[in-house]
């Protein structure tokens, strides 16, 4: 299906939709503790957030987005992912993840403004 909005709104879209994964912020909070205290576990995390990225821009370029916009929107998609959950897991409200991702977002978009 062709996309009708800007390759990032489809990124972010999915994004937000991820964090219906994280539904238990201290267990998130201590497994990150736990995977930043282990350099194989990063690793992990890394090759995994690689992943992520790469399905992010093959689900663009299949919707008809250029390669290198696919990739570069899918990038920026994963660095508001991180921006977010390491944001989400710190915060001591009851805000959800997906207002912190559109926080990133907007912080992505004001650095970026030109």
């Amino acid at each position: 299906t062709p996309i009708t909005s800007a390759p990032i709104e489809q990124v972010i879209t999915a994004v937000e939709a991820a964090g219906q994964f994280f539904n238990d912020r201290e267990f998130s909070r201590e497994r990150q503790v736990v995977v930043n205290a282990h350099p194989d576990l990063r690793e992990r995390e890394l090759i995994k957030l690689a992943s992520l990225s790469d399905a992010l821009a093959d689900a663009l370029r299949r919707r008809g987005v250029e390669d290198s916009a696919a990739g570069l929107a899918a990038e920026v998609g994963v660095a508001v992912f991180k921006a977010a959950f390491e944001r989400w897991i710190a915060d001591g409200s009851k805000k959800d993840y997906a207002a912190f991702v559109r926080e990133a977002l907007a912080n992505v978009r004001a650095v970026t403004a030109g």
